[in-house]
């Protein structure tokens, strides 16, 4: 008649369920974060320190040996120090355990007598009594505290002895030292009025009073208790949330697929004790987070220094957008909340964005508490400019690093995956590699650098609408110079590359970019050569991947394997491979690619100011969209292919000149830091060297001559001769 609820069947108590924690690890083995409702992991009776479980039960139960269950005696006790107004506890080991592992006074395991006063605090015990003495029967007095170890909340999401060693003193429950033991067993007695963050002295005094138990059951002497009483708490904080650590953005993809995969295969991220096995690699995405970092605080202050006493929120002729802000917030969670709350009542609704509160903000120097207005919030927040950096090993298809944003807590949006933006002239190497395998061009045949005008028709909701496309150079100069197509894409002369793009036709530029990989929505447009239609930052470094992958295109993974938390495998992931382009046209695109250093004029050159060049070879393409709104930068070497992307979360908000904008200022230091720090880093085993010449035979001969400024400003040449099976590159001079 469910008079007494629910109580835990003999099965039930042989495989009892627990929620443990799931956790994710790189490829080199650091365990990068956990998934879980109660943060724990089981540890076994023979890793907790003997000590440990000497003073739980001095504490907790002392008689925990002698009894099946129950303590009479300390339970009749309670009634006699009830009495003279003394409130004691009077359960066991077995009895909390009862209560932690089955629930039993939580609301599915009530009946209806459960809501009379006075009865129900008789029946919570009943059944725990019940259940407690069904745990004697079942299990040893090892596998009882072991499990009571494992269940028990310490507070602060630390669930189980593992966990709490690990949160509150960074070590294992076998290392820990006396009075970490002490506080820890104090801790359970109440949670919150001993907890060491929310009461310290409270704590203290606890852990003093624990001492005193060690000592009076000869765990301790009385001398080491003495001097243990008068050392401070001294945490040492391990205390990882979802927002911190290393790759948090990448662990939210993480948790989002291995979500599906989940509900597809019966299994609970949360509960399961899952263990991931990922592809990052932990030294790699160190590096490329304090790239982000060191590069985006320095953007930073250029930026407030560039529009300081201005608002940076401009049209396309620099002048400041009216009601920016109030058009903004309209869109924003906060309204939408406060429209419900306030049944849209405009008045009531701004009266609570203009009124001041207290909070938090994120700044490069550390966060602040400050008093803003929600408006104010938002106007400090959209002076931001973001980032996004992605590393892939294209042979394998394993995503390496993963950096969404500049700081997860504050800005949960990926710009890696998310964020959707104009890749300007980062798409460029399409329209070659089109020309190049498609219609017989080769990195030395010339196009004059001339205006160009080109006419086409465009489709508008059904209807074809005449358009005329007059593409300019970034430094607005036409120079009527024949150029080879390595020295126009080294450079981005658009010019040269828009007709390339009417000798071929932008529906070949469309089509080679998905072959590459490029899977977003591209306009038929002759602009899209140059990078005007949308494109996610994870496309661009998967599209270039099938450069240096020899021509096969290969569907990145950040998973490898999912296990049970007893080993077995559950799942494996292996990428999906397709032939996209020729070996030969793959390592054309490369050699073009490294136009961007070794041309007159390359937009690369940057990296020449960082530690790259002993023996190593690049190739690299930035990219800047109209307005200098994103700022682009693709890198590839022998081993890995990164992307970086630069800009505000409006488009509207941006550098108003080209020195400061353009993709080459703004994106390419965060590769050039980056690489600089794997090099570096023995550790990485990422050498330096040069691309792998192609192991197929070359069809066409080809013969380009391109002129390097010396350091002295003389020039030299730099040759590449391919003839038949034989490939030859002339020493190069590298200024």
């Amino acid at each position: 008649m469910w008079l007494f609820g629910k109580v835990p069947s003999f099965d039930l108590l042989e495989k009892p369920e627990v929620d443990v924690t799931s956790e994710v690890y790189t490829s080199d083995g650091k365990l990068l974060g956990r998934y879980f409702r109660e943060n724990r992991t089981p540890v076994e009776f023979k890793k907790i320190s003997p000590m440990l479980i000497k003073t739980l039960i001095s504490t907790e139960d002392a008689h925990f040996y002698e009894h099946k269950g129950i303590d009479w005696g300390a339970t009749v006790s309670i009634f006699y120090y009830a009495l003279k107004g003394d409130r004691r506890g009077g359960s066991t080991i077995t009895q909390q355990l009862a209560k932690n592992l089955f629930k039993t006074r939580g609301a599915t395991s009530q009946g209806l007598l459960s809501y009379i006063p006075g009865v129900r605090t008789f029946i919570f015990k009943l059944k725990e009594w019940i259940t407690a003495m069904k745990l004697e029967s079942v299990y040893n007095k090892e596998q009882i505290i072991t499990m009571y170890l494992n269940t028990v909340d310490f507070g602060y999401t630390a669930f189980g002895i593992n966990t709490a060693s690990h949160t509150f003193f960074s070590t294992s429950p076998d290392s820990l030292n006396p009075q970490e033991i002490a506080m820890l067993v104090g801790v359970l007695k109440a949670t919150t009025l001993y907890s060491p963050f929310v009461k310290p002295i409270n704590a203290l005094k606890r852990r003093n009073t624990v001492l005193n138990i060690m000592a009076r059951d000869h765990i301790l002497t009385l001398n080491q208790t003495d001097s243990l009483k008068k050392i401070p708490i001294q945490l040492k904080l391990n205390m990882q949330m979802h927002y911190e650590g290393q790759g948090t953005y990448f662990r939210t993809m993480v948790e989002n697929f291995v979500n599906k995969w989940c509900a597809d295969n019966g299994y609970d991220l949360y509960a399961d004790g899952l263990r991931i096995y990922t592809t990052l690699d932990s030294r790699l995405q160190k590096h490329a987070e304090e790239a982000v970092e060191e590069q985006m605080s320095e953007l930073q202050t250029r930026f407030f220094r560039h529009w300081k006493g201005q608002n940076p929120w401009v049209d396309e002729n620099k002048k400041e957008i009216p009601n920016f802000i109030q058009d903004a917030i309209v869109r924003t969670k906060a309204y939408k909340n406060l429209k419900i709350k306030y049944d849209n009542n405009k008045d009531s609704i701004w009266a609570n964005l203009i009124k001041p509160k207290k909070m938090r903000i994120f700044t490069w120097e550390g966060e602040k508490d400050t008093c803003f207005n929600s408006i104010d919030s938002l106007r400090y927040y959209k002076h931001f400019l973001y980032a996004g950096f992605l590393t892939l090993d294209p042979f394998k298809g394993h995503i390496k690093t993963w950096v969404g944003g500049i700081n997860y807590k504050y800005f949960q949006y990926d710009h890696v995956v998310q964020s959707k933006r104009q890749p300007g002239s980062t798409f460029k190497p399409f329209v070659y590699l089109a020309a190049i395998d498609s219609f017989g061009y080769a990195p030395c045949d010339k196009i004059v650098d001339q205006a160009i005008q080109i006419d086409y028709q465009e489709d508008s909701s059904g209807v074809m609408v005449p358009k005329i496309w007059k593409p300019r150079n970034s430094d607005w100069k036409i120079t009527g110079q024949p150029m080879t197509l390595r020295w126009a894409m080294g450079k981005s002369v658009n010019t040269v590359t828009a007709q390339l793009i009417e000798k071929i036709g932008w529906d070949a530029v469309i089509k080679y970019a998905q072959k590459c990989g490029i899977k977003s929505p591209l306009k038929p447009v002759p602009s899209v050569g140059l990078g005007s239609s949308d494109v996610s930052l994870y496309e661009m470094v998967s599209a270039y991947g099938t450069f240096l992958n020899k021509g096969t295109f290969t569907e990145p993974i950040f998973i490898t394997r999912i296990e049970d938390n007893s080993g077995r495998k559950l799942a494996e992931f292996k990428p999906i491979t397709r032939k996209a382009i020729s070996e030969e046209s793959a390592w054309l695109m490369l050699y073009m690619l490294r136009g961007g250093l070794e041309e007159p004029g390359g937009t690369s050159q940057a990296l020449f100011g960082y530690d790259l060049f002993r023996g190593n070879e690049f190739g690299g393409k930035t990219g800047t969209s109209s307005n200098h709104s994103d700022g682009w930068f693709m890198g590839v070497t022998k081993d890995l292919v990164s992307g970086a992307w630069v800009g505000a979360a409006d488009r509207s908000v941006h550098f108003r000149i080209s020195a400061y904008g353009e993709g080459s200022k703004t994106a390419l230091p965060i590769y050039g830091k980056f690489m600089e720090k794997v090099y570096k880093d023995k550790e990485t085993g990422v050498k330096m060297g040069y691309f792998p010449k192609p192991t197929s035979t070359i069809a066409k001969a080809h013969n380009c001559r391109t002129y390097l400024p010396k350091v002295d400003s003389t020039l030299s040449d730099s040759l590449i001769f391919i003839n038949g099976d034989t490939i030859d590159v002339a020493d190069e001079v590298i200024p």
